[in-house]
């Protein structure tokens, strides 16, 4: 049903003449007539009975009007939520007690007024996908896996370098020490279920133990962040990798360390992804404040993938 069709209907009911709803809609009289008539062979009713003063509803015309009215309504509202700044900014994070989602937290503490939508994608894959498609506007994720280059049509940026600290229980060997290197890792089993080969996460880990001789396990289901920390707690023999951002909560008995890596300290490199095209004016908002606040990359005495885009 065409909508300047309905919209003229709209008009000249409340008009009562189809002259003043041509010179509200800035058309001919004679276009207001067609568009009626249109409506009504489509209806197959009659809308108007013509008058010497005007037009008057008919029964039909009267039944008509509340739903021409919401018609009108609802498209209105369909353009208002595509229009420029007016439908929410989505983004894509990892997890939500991720760092990723602690810097959207702090945006939207800066900058209340604009809408969010968070949402959590599985693999930098599939983010990229989504940007392509318009289903997000952006997306933190390491950048670039080897053999896996962005294209041109998505711009990134490096937001956040995130070092990585050690996780262990009150009986681990290594519970008692203010920092461990590396190199003193080497032997130690560091226990990570949800590693799953092809993502961005994996070709971390994968470096990470090629470049240092670690021993990285991903064996067992994933059962989430509660039952990894109930297992490092009660498993001397197991430690794991935990990003000093990442906010995790465990009980009081549980006795867990987090304990800095150091010479040299591994980071997580978070990028902010984006389609280059995408006009949403809260994306610019949002790349200005990760600008602000961020700190630098690739600091002396850290270590990434050699893969990893620099800033």
């Amino acid at each position: 049903m065409d909508l300047d069709t309905i919209r003229t209907f709209v008009a000249a009911a409340d008009a009562g003449q189809f002259q003043e709803a041509a010179a509200e809609l800035a058309v001919t009289q004679q276009a207001v007539s067609k568009r009626i008539a249109a409506l009504e062979r489509n209806l197959d009713v009659q809308l108007f009975t013509r008058t010497a003063h005007g037009a008057r509803l008919t029964i039909d015309g009267q039944a008509f009007l509340p739903h021409a009215r919401e018609l009108l309504r609802v498209a209105e509202r369909a353009v208002a939520s595509v229009r420029a700044g007016s439908r929410p900014l989505r983004v894509d994070v990892l997890a939500s007690r991720s760092a990723q989602a602690g810097l959207m937290r702090a945006f939207h503490r800066a900058h209340p007024d604009i809408e969010l939508d968070v949402v959590m994608l599985f693999d930098g894959e599939t983010a990229v996908a989504a940007l392509r498609s318009g289903t997000i506007d952006a997306s933190f994720r390491a950048v670039t896996v080897p053999g896996r280059p962005l294209g041109a049509d998505i711009a990134s940026v490096r937001v956040l370098d995130e070092a990585l600290q050690l996780l262990t229980g009150p009986a681990h060997a290594l519970a008692g020490a203010r920092s461990v290197t590396l190199a003193q890792l080497a032997g130690h089993r560091i226990w990570m279920p949800g590693i799953v080969p092809g993502t961005e996460w994996a070709a971390y880990y994968d470096d990470l133990v090629a470049e240092f001789g670690l021993t990285v396990e991903a064996t067992g289901p994933n059962f989430g962040s509660d039952a990894l920390l109930d297992t490092i707690a009660d498993t001397p023999a197991l430690a794991t990798f935990m990003g000093e951002q990442t906010r995790l909560v465990w009980p009081a008995d549980h006795g867990l360390r987090r304990i800095p890596i150091i010479d040299p300290t591994p980071v997580y490199p978070h990028s902010l992804l984006w389609r280059r095209d995408n006009p949403h004016p809260a994306l610019a908002t949002l790349r200005a404040h990760l600008s602000a606040t961020t700190t630098g990359h690739d600091a002396d005495g850290t270590w990434t993938p050699r893969w990893v885009t620099p800033r």
